[in-house]
């Protein structure tokens, strides 16, 4: 058991290490700072930032242990049961990704601009909307929701898996105070109002949301 309670703990640390990593490119700090070297450059951040924190995913789950504690094992029928929840989670990935600019996540959106000479440095490396629409009526964080979902419904859970879901969880919750802390800077109490009436991730309020933004 102590080999196991390693195991968590170096997976933990990791994670933690990319959490740190991930949210500190991502700041507006990083951002200002190459826009005073490197001005209308910033276009080409958000693809640099997407590939490399990709890369650096790879190479800190490469470096993960990897526990084969089993939590659990469904057998038949219930590890295809189990399944129908995890297809409606990613019906509602597919859904959510409607409402989301994929071009302007992935960093195309602005490198485009650049060379279309539209681009606006004010924009840092992404373009900031608030159109909401669809699931973003019943959560701030719909991707979230539906990720840790379809996370969660699986037929076999061992321990690494579970380590990692949980802190994959929790970055997600504290990513969202960050991302949030953005859009209250750039939307103000428009978006401040939207916080008031929408949860966070999980829609424990089943409200729907109206707005004319």
């Amino acid at each position: 058991m102590i080999d196991y309670a390693i195991d968590v703990f170096l997976i933990i640390i990791l994670f933690a290490l990319f959490g740190f990593i991930h949210s500190f490119l991502a700041s507006n700090m990083v951002k200002q700072i190459l826009i005073e070297r490197y001005e209308s450059l910033i276009a080409f951040y958000r693809l640099f930032y997407v590939l490399s924190s990709l890369l650096l995913l790879y190479l800190i789950y490469q470096s993960f242990p990897k526990p084969r504690l089993i939590i659990y094992d469904l057998q038949q029928p219930f590890d295809l049961i189990i399944l129908i929840p995890q297809f409606l989670s990613l019906a509602g990935i597919m859904w959510t990704l409607k409402y989301f600019s994929i071009q302007e996540f992935l960093g195309t959106g602005q490198i485009f601009r650049w060379f279309n000479k539209k681009y606006n440095i004010t924009e840092l490396d992404e373009r900031l909307t608030l159109k909401i629409g669809g699931p973003y009526q019943f959560c701030r964080h719909p991707l979230y929701l539906f990720s840790i979902l379809f996370l969660c419904f699986r037929p076999e859970m061992d321990l690494f898996y579970l380590t990692a879901l949980i802190c994959i969880i929790i970055y997600f919750y504290i990513g969202s105070i960050f991302e949030e802390k953005k859009l209250v800077e750039r939307f103000g109490n428009k978006y401040i109002d939207y916080q008031k009436s929408v949860p966070r991730i999980f829609p424990v309020k089943f409200k729907r949301y109206n707005s004319d933004f």
